[in-house]
Order: structure tokens, then sequence, then C-alpha cells
């Protein structure tokens, strides 16, 4: 018995050593994104993520980040690569693996979101987490944002409706794509990296593109003319989102699983959405160093805009219908959440 007991307590002891040890562990995370690291959402909200997190676990967590898809593959693979562990954290555009996400789409609906990307990505973070966690089972979920309003960035003026007919343009996502279509253009769908040799080599010769990522992608020196529509809501706007592997997740210790909960939700999502709005402005002003031209549309230009695109819901609708999903009740929620994130 005393043998026994001697025993337990010795094991009780190495038990301990053991679990402070893993307390006091370290781990690196390989985060993965498809930005340059001097373009908005990189250098104002990633770079000041990484630097809380590895600040708040006392350094015990580590940050490898690989912008501009250094760790290998396309933009469209970026999300499979966090799921699978090849990476451990990813941003990415939604729109890059089309249909894969029927429920979140709704927020990149026609004349959705607000065109603050602050607010709306509040609003959208709300929105997957009551709606559509099931689309992001796979993962951890760090957060989800939009961008700021859609922008057509074209060679030739669109001051009218009939300037876009048969217009190559680069489209952001499927819903972008079926705008596109509705409103007479040629839809050409690409990730945002590749915009720029497109416009270069004639293959498009517009592109819908957010303000923010102009600078980075050296639009402004590629095209001329800048169109926008008038009022708070924008022709579109892109869905992102900033997600863990659920394994590499699983395995850190209590405390550092609490670093990585801390800096999840709303406020992150908020961070990613004031780095978007602080792009814009950037991106305008670079636009207007360069000496462009920026359209915006009176409001009757922008309603036969609205009345042009406003199939695109019904389409939409019919479509995740099939799916088994009640589109018309999820738009109904999150105009809902737009407005109540909007006041």
């Amino acid at each position: 018995m005393f043998k026994l007991k001697k025993w337990l307590a010795g094991a009780s002891v190495m038990a301990s050593m053991v679990l402070q040890g893993a307390s006091a562990s370290e781990v690196t995370l390989r985060l993965h994104q498809f930005l340059p690291q001097n373009s908005s959402v990189p250098a104002m909200a990633i770079t000041p993520w990484i630097e809380k997190i590895e600040k708040e676990s006392n350094g015990r967590i580590k940050v490898q980040h690989y912008p501009l898809m250094q760790a290998g593959g396309v933009p469209g693979q970026l999300f499979d690569q966090a799921r699978d562990g090849v990476v451990d954290i990813v941003w990415t555009a939604l729109g890059y693996t089309p249909g894969r996400f029927p429920r979140s789409e709704v927020f990149e609906l026609p004349f959705m979101a607000n065109k603050d990307a602050e607010k709306s990505s509040v609003a959208f973070h709300e929105f997957v987490t009551t709606h559509a966690q099931e689309e992001f089972k796979d993962v951890k979920l760090l957060a989800v944002h939009v961008n700021g309003p859609g922008v057509l960035h074209t060679k030739t003026p669109v001051n009218t409706l009939e300037d876009l007919k048969g217009m190559r343009v680069r489209g952001a996502s499927r819903i972008v794509n079926i705008i596109l279509e509705q409103m007479g253009a040629v839809p050409v769908g690409m990730p945002a990296p590749a915009v720029g040799e497109a416009l270069s080599k004639g293959v498009i010769s517009a592109a819908s593109l957010q303000w923010e990522v102009v600078p980075a992608l050296r639009i402004q020196q590629m095209v001329k003319h800048h169109t926008i529509t008038h009022g708070d809501r924008g022709l579109y706007t892109g869905t992102f989102a900033f997600v863990m592997n659920r394994n590499t997740y699983e395995k850190l210790p209590s405390d550092l699983k609490k670093v990585i909960d801390n800096n999840s939700g709303p406020k992150v999502a908020a961070l990613f959405g004031r780095a978007m709005n602080e792009g814009d402005q950037r991106g305008l002003e670079a636009i207007k160093k360069e000496g462009n031209s920026i359209i915006t549309l009176d409001s009757t230009e922008t309603a036969r805009w609205q009345r042009a695109t406003s199939r695109v819901r019904a389409m939409w609708y019919q479509d995740v219908g099939k799916r088994g999903i009640n589109g018309e009740k999820l738009a109904a929620d999150a105009d809902a959440l737009i407005a109540k994130h909007n006041k």
C-alpha cells in the first residue's frame, strides 16, 4: 500500500509537470491569404490581429504570414487548405468557391449591403452565426465580413446602363456575374490578383472591385474611369471569411484557445470592415491623384440599375430554393440586420 501511494504521488507530480509543460508550450500558426502584404486587409486587419494574439499569448503563439498565395495553390483552394490542415488559418473571399456558401450569398445580392463596410460586416457576422453556421462547421470560424461598395473600373466612361452593353467585365463572384449579365455586360470571373494582367492583355476592359484593392493592384494606372451608384447601398458587395483549422484549434492548451476565442467574433468582423473602409479612402485618394474620373450616378440612373438587377433576387430565391433554403426569409433577415447595425 505504501509503495502504491508513493507511485500515485509520483504519477501525480509527473502529470502536473506535463500539464505545466503543455501550458507553457509554444505554437506556430501558418496564415495564408491571396493579397499583397501592403493591401488594406493584410496591413490594417490581419497584421494587427497577429500582433494582438502574439502579445496576449505572451509570445507563445507565433504566426507565419504567407501573403499572395506564397504557401501554394490558388485562391479558390484557400478554404479547403484551412479545413484540411494544409495551413492553420486563411482569409479568403467566399465568392472564390461559387455555390458553396448559399446562405451567405444573400449579402452579395444587388443593393443589399450598406456602403459602410464596418457596420455591414458586423451585420454579416451576426447573420452567419444565426443562419449560416453550418456552412462553416468544418472549420473554426474566427470572423466573416464584407467589403465596401462594388465599383466599376472601366477603360471607357460608364454613365448609363447602355454604356455597359457588351463590355467584358471582371466579376467578383457568382452573384456579381449574374448582376453584370442582367445589366448587359459580359461577365468574366477571376480572382482579384488576376485582374491587372487581364486588363493589360485586353482579356477584360473593366473590373468590378471595391475602392480599397485598387492601389495594391495598380488598377488606377490601367483604367481611367470609375463608376459608383447613388445612395447608401452599393451595387453589390463581396463576402469574406477568416477561419482556422478545427484540429489545430482543438489541440491548443485551454489558455491559448481563450486567446483565439477572445480575438474572434463581431469585434474582429468590425476590425476587417474598418480596414475595408480605410482602404476605400486610400483607393479613392490614389485614383484622384492619378487624375481619373469618378462617376457617381444620379438617383434616376441608379433607379434604372436597380430595376435592371431586380430579377437577381428572384433568380437567387429560386436557385437556393432547390436546395431547401428559404431565400426570401434569409433576405428579409439580412435586410433587418443591416438596418439594425446601420442606425
